[in-house]
This record gives structure tokens, sequence and C-alpha cells, in this order.
């Protein structure tokens, strides 16, 4: 072969590659273009390049170099078609902007009702004067069961009541789970109600008595629970709570029922009136007892409990139960929230329906 016909035969090459590239309007159209010109088996440059065998050896030279700039050429035209595409470009001219057309609305979010909640919560017990705080969700046994007056025979420490945790087995050829241990040597667990806080707060503030922290403790924790429920309407395995702290001189029952009754005419008061009752109960921390309930959809809903803190409790984290008193109490956030908003199933707020969260 005459080398003027393997570069004619080159140059004509690189003009249809540069024409393909061109007209490519999408990335489909710019791919086969590829392969036409540049594939790796059956490629036109592949062909041509075939060629190089039957021009004369002393062309060959002359005929390479044109070969690697043909080669280079087709390649740059393809890279610049690809950049023309990824910007949005064409062969055909743009479409002009038009500025009245109506742009798409963007799609807001919002804060999940659950978050909601608890915001006003915070919110209206620190206008009474409490303080929220945070603790950990992994909890060991004193913190969960031993200072709250919750001794080694309560069934409330049974493995069926509670997420006791689990670690993997080091020893060779056993992989069954260990429990996970604390640093007292007892086994750890998710928290079962946020009462922990109160117990790690009022350590700490005893701690610092020697720098003036004395009473009040007036704290509410807020977060979430962990139970081996069976979820139904009104029951879930994850829940969060409200834990209210007061620790003073002189505290009575009396003041736990205003601040309950306080609370719940403030987060319900400006949709109708609020009827709050106190029913007998028992909690190992809490001497004596109350179940909390609200009248809702013509009925009452039990929404936590409360009583005055047991001696026992004050005695375990360092306060002296003849010179200070107080109470606690707690309230299902969930239950709350479906009072507010009428919603009759807990397993809705956790179903992350997009359709559903959206109303509130």
């Amino acid at each position: 072969m005459a080398l003027s016909d393997f570069i004619a035969e080159l140059d004509s090459l690189a003009s249809d590659a540069q024409s393909a590239f061109d007209a490519a309007s999408d990335t489909d159209a710019l791919e086969a273009a590829r392969v036409e010109f540049l594939g790796a088996k059956a490629g036109r440059l592949k062909s041509v390049q075939k060629g190089m065998g039957k021009v004369d050896k002393a062309d060959k030279p002359a005929a390479g170099q044109k070969l690697n700039a043909v080669k280079s050429s087709v390649e740059s035209a393809l890279e610049s078609a690809m950049k023309r595409l990824a910007s949005g470009g064409s062969g055909a001219a743009r479409e002009a902007f038009d500025p009245t057309v109506p742009g798409r609305p963007f799609r807001l979010g919002h804060l999940h009702p659950i978050t909601q909640t608890i915001e006003r919560m915070k919110e209206i017990m620190g206008r009474l004067g409490f303080t929220a705080v945070e603790g950990p969700e992994i909890e060991d046994d004193w913190h969960n069961f031993e200072a709250l007056n919750i001794p080694l025979s309560h069934p409330a420490r049974d493995p069926l009541d509670n997420f006791y945790l689990s670690v993997a087995a080091k020893g060779e050829g056993d992989s069954s789970p260990a429990p996970a241990i604390g640093p007292d040597g007892k086994p750890l667990l998710l928290r079962s109600q946020t009462s922990t806080v109160q117990i790690r707060v009022m350590e700490q503030r005893i701690a610092a008595a020697a720098e003036g922290a004395q009473p009040p403790v007036r704290i509410v924790s807020l977060g979430r629970v962990y139970r081996p429920d069976t979820a139904d309407a009104t029951h879930y395995p994850m829940f969060h709570q409200i834990e209210g702290l007061l620790i003073d001189k002189h505290v009575t029952m009396a003041d736990l029922k205003s601040v309950l009754r306080m609370f719940c005419q403030a987060y319900y008061g400006e949709q109708e009136d609020v009827h709050v009752r106190f029913r007998t109960s028992f909690f190992p921390f809490t001497e004596p007892s109350v179940e909390v309930d609200i009248n809702w959809q013509g009925g009452w809903m039990e929404i936590g409990g409360a009583g005055m803190v047991d001696p026992n409790v004050l005695r375990a984290v360092g306060y002296d139960p003849e010179e200070v008193s107080g109470f606690a109490f707690g309230m299902g956030v969930e239950r709350i929230a479906m009072r507010q908003h009428g919603i009759k199933d807990i397993r809705d707020l956790y179903a992350n329906d997009v359709r559903f969260l959206s109303q509130f």
C-alpha cells in the first residue's frame, strides 16, 4: 500500500469521527460513535491500523507517526463531545430560558411529631423552673436498678423485661455470646427508664457539694428507653419518656400534683379543658406512688407514674432524707403526642410513612 493511500484513509477516518461525535445528541449516540471508531475489536481505527503491514518498509515511520496523530485527534474529539454532553449542551441550539415559567417547588422537611412534643415539653417545664438534662442509654446495674431501690429479687430485673447486652465470645471454637459486663462487674443493659439520669445528676450534685452545689435539684430528662414489650396500639419496645425530679426542703405531694396539673394544663389547655386524676400505685423508687391519667376521647388514659422519692433512693446518692425530700414523675412522650394529635396507634409514629408524618 502506498503511503499516500494510507494517509488519505486516516484523514477520512478522522473527519468522519469528528462529524459523528459532533452530531451525538446524547450519551447513547456518543457511545455508539466511540465503538464505531475506537472499538478495541472492530473499530475503524483498529482496521486501518492493520493496514500498516502493507505499507512499504521505508514509509512505516511516517505512517506510524500519522496513525498516532490521528488517534490522538479522534480521542480529543471524543473527550470534547463528552464534556459538551455533561454540561447540558447539544449540537442543536439550546431552547431559550423563559423566566416567567413557574419553578419546581422545594419540599421542606420538618421535625418528627415526637421531637416536636419533646421540644414543647422542655419549653413548658423550663417555664416551671426545671432544667433539661441528658444521660447514657446504656446503663449499669447501679443506676438502672440498685440506686433506684430495686433489689436483686425484684421482678423488674427479669431478662424477659429488659434488654441485657451481650458481646461476642473471645474463646476459640465458642461462638456463643457472653454478657456485657460493666465496671461494677454486673451486666449492662439498655436503660428501662430515664430515672437513671436523676441518679446521675444527684450523684454529681453531691460530689460538687464542696463547691456549694446544694439542693434544690429541679430537672427533667427526656430520651429513649427500652423494654421488650409486644408492639400493639399503645406499646412499643422503644419509646420516649420525660422524667422530672425536684429535691428540696419541705417538698410535699401537693407540690407534685400542682406541677403535673400545670404541665397538662399548659400543654393541652389551648385545645380544651384538661382533666387529670391520680390513682394509688406502687413503684420501688417512690413512696407514696400514684398513676397519672388524663381524659382522652371519652375515657381515661394512663400517661405515667409519679410519687415522693423513696428515702432509700436519697440515701443511695448521699442525701439525708431527714433534711430533704422530693418528688419524681415519669410520662410517656408518645402517649402525650397521640392524645394531642388524635393518633390511635403508636406504631404509626415509627412506620416512617411520609404521608402520615407530613401532617404534623
